[in-house]
């Protein structure tokens, strides 16, 4: 199982319309707005990094309002 963190910048006044969007996403755990350099941490398991990555491309990138995302993977 990978677990990973994907800090996601959202345009101005958009995070808070694309949190439910971020949550119904399959392999999502929580997702959280907060204050900072990124907009909504987003916290996932998956079977293998590639599904995390899948996961980003497919599901969260493409949500009208993301400008940008970092993807981490939990080392532990």
């Amino acid at each position: 199982m990978v677990h990973a963190f994907i800090m996601v910048e959202a345009d101005a006044g958009r995070a808070e319309g694309m949190l439910p969007a971020i949550e119904s996403l399959e392999r999502v755990v929580t997702a959280h707005i907060v204050a900072g350099d990124y907009d909504v941490v987003v916290e996932l398991d998956a079977p293998e990094v590639y599904d995390v990555l899948e996961t980003v491309s497919s599901g969260i990138q493409p949500l009208e309002g993301v400008a940008d995302t970092r993807t981490y993977i939990a080392m532990d």
